[in-house]
């Protein structure tokens, strides 16, 4: 049996756990008391650490041998066990998100929680993801799909105490954006002027009767493909909130992406209008204004979030000036007044 791990998990005080995972005999020892029928069945071959951030979260994948290929992807949590994603996950696979699905419209099969490792696992799916095909000859049957992958999770609205609504989205906008003050202090007014419009888009949006289920981080790395079947991955943020969210984060995160990889934030724009279009034609052409509302806020928040990455640093001055460009367009078009 192999370990492929390339972090230090010896001293994570708030997982102290993770250095069990080094030991394959004290693994198998763990999975034999909550996945008997698969320890039974298979053999453990491999323990690898995916993803690890320091007292924050951690991904390990365990693959089995056996009469049929069997990976199992184990997400831990330093505050504690995510039953919510296991039970949200678990209901949608029980109602038309699992393998059979005729739409191939699914989420990874949800498999056990084991509390001691603060985890919950599910089955590895295989295909590619959906970031790795989006290219500006990316199959638009691809692209068409996107909204209606975002409208089956919105469609099956499974209940959920947790909400995300305009104000909270506004709410984060005015905490992350002056941040960037730090380093671009001739900047201030810009900053308070696209904040102060961005408010202004807020007062547009309606959410009364039309808050659903949605994913709240919905973009191409969420998504796996293989052939015509699409997984829906991460729902850790799901909550109560307006659907035109998911895909206006989408479309902003097309927009960003574009300028990033190509350098031209037209590249993928007609990919981004495929998006939008289809997901219209599924919720009626009153739903493109808040989508196009959301679809500006995220790039506005693509403002601050590149100056989290080194390679993102350079688009900064670029994603500051198209934002600008968006609400004055938008001010004009919809006549909002100063």
């Amino acid at each position: 049996m192999r370990v492929v791990n390339n972090y230090d998990l010896d001293n994570d005080v708030k997982m102290p756990f993770l250095k069990e995972f080094l030991s394959p005999k004290w693994v198998k020892e763990h999975l034999f008391k909550h996945l008997p029928n698969i320890i039974f069945n298979y053999q453990l071959e491999e323990i690898k650490v995916i993803r690890y951030k320091p007292e924050k979260r951690c991904l390990i994948e365990f693959t089995f041998d056996g009469k049929n290929s069997l990976a199992l992807i184990g997400k831990i949590r330093a505050k504690g066990t995510d039953f919510k994603s296991y039970n949200l996950q678990k209901q949608l696979w029980k109602n038309g998100f699992n393998d059979d699905c005729l739409d191939k419209i699914s989420v990874p099969e949800p498999i056990a929680i084991i509390p001691q490792w603060q985890m919950w696992l599910q089955k590895k799916v295989s295909g590619e993801v959906l970031r790795d095909l989006f290219t500006p000859n990316i199959d638009l049957n691809i692209v068409k799909k996107i909204a209606h992958v975002a409208h089956k999770l919105h469609c099956a609205n499974i209940p959920t105490f947790r909400s995300h609504v305009i104000a909270d989205e506004l709410a984060i906008l005015h905490q992350k954006l002056p941040l960037i003050l730090r380093d671009f202090p001739e900047w201030e007014c810009r900053v308070a002027h696209i904040l102060n419009t961005c408010d202004k888009l807020g007062q547009h949006i309606q959410e009364d009767d039309s808050l659903c289920g949605i994913h709240r981080d919905f973009y191409f790395d969420q998504i796996i493909v293989n052939k015509d079947h699409f997984y829906l991955l991460d729902l850790d943020l799901y909550c109560l909130g307006n659907p035109a969210l998911d895909i206006g984060n989408f479309m902003g995160h097309i927009t960003e992406y574009s300028l990033r990889k190509y350098g031209d934030f037209s590249v993928l724009k007609g990919q981004e209008k495929t998006v939008e279009n289809e997901f219209i034609k599924l919720v009626g052409e009153n739903k493109r204004q808040a989508v196009t509302i959301y679809t500006i806020l995220t790039l506005v928040r693509h403002i601050y979030l590149s100056t989290q990455f080194v390679d993102r640093h350079c688009t900064t001055p670029f994603l500051l000036d198209y934002c600008e460009t968006q609400l004055t367009m938008f001010e004009k078009k919809y006549s909002i007044c100063s």
